[in-house]
């Protein structure tokens, strides 16, 4: 039996599920999970992620390590020490088993802290594909509120790579962030989770004071790679420019410093 199968029967069991309890949880047939579970089937990437996200711990766990024997406080610890990955992602797919770029209104934005990880709410969201987008990535689109980030406008559609884990950010970038405390919001990111366990979230707009949030609070990040808008942006004098970005690091880096101190 490999890996996944005898990791996939034990969490089950672990959480006292029938086969036919887990089947319903994750949008199966029954009897998938008995073929999983016996190892005559792999599971498909969405219903891999699905299966973790209801478990509760990480994929790269799940596929890696031989959990049988060890409580569900065990397994979290595990995965804590393997590097801080993010939730588990749900993601929907066409009938070729390709993912969906799932877009998030702004309508739907306030909704998505309660719905990232529901799989019927990520159904009901319209959904596209981009073919010049990389296939190795995950992708998904949100669409923009405020004008903290001008000169991207609001009602601009900007399209993330999904990142599983803090780690992956560079500081100065743009992402998308999901965090229990801020909903969905937009800015360039310093990482000091090192540090203090902080993120400093940056506006484009000099309007917009910098400010930061727990790590411990973000539930997704994504990588911004692309947008759409119906308006050509048009700079000025006041935008954000590679200087004004230099001195706003220098900036943060003296708070960090003096936050240590």
């Amino acid at each position: 039996m490999s890996v996944v199968a005898g990791n996939i029967k034990y969490l089950r069991k672990l959480h006292q599920w029938t086969q036919g309890e887990f089947a319903e949880k994750i949008h199966i047939k029954r009897s998938l999970v008995g073929a999983y579970e016996e190892g005559r089937a792999d599971p498909r990437l969405n219903n891999l992620l699905n299966m973790a996200k209801v478990f509760g711990v990480s994929v790269d766990l799940m596929i890696t390590k031989d959990l049988e024997g060890k409580t569900l406080e065990q397994i979290q610890a595990m995965d804590k020490k393997s590097g801080g990955a993010m939730k588990v992602l749900s993601i929907t797919v066409n009938d070729k088993d390709n993912e969906y770029i799932d877009l998030i209104p702004q309508k739907a934005s306030a909704g998505y802290l309660n719905g990232y990880a529901d799989p019927q709410y990520l159904e009901e969201l319209p959904k596209f594909q981009i073919p010049s987008l990389p296939t190795s990535g995950t992708y998904r689109a949100f669409e923009i509120t405020g004008d903290s980030m001008l000169p991207i406008k609001p009602g601009t559609i900007v399209i993330g790579q999904y990142l599983d884990s803090l780690s992956s950010i560079k500081n100065g970038r743009c992402y998308i962030i999901l965090s229990k405390e801020e909903g969905v919001v937009y800015k360039r990111v310093f990482d000091y989770t090192d540090e203090l366990g902080q993120l400093f979230l940056v506006s484009d707009n000099k309007a917009y004071s910098p400010y930061k949030i727990e790590a411990s609070d973000v539930i997704e990040i994504w990588e911004a790679k692309a947008y759409l808008s119906m308006e050509i942006p048009e700079y000025s004098e006041d935008d954000m420019s590679f200087e004004k970005l230099k001195n706003i690091v220098l900036e943060l880096q003296q708070e960090v410093i003096k936050m240590k101190g």
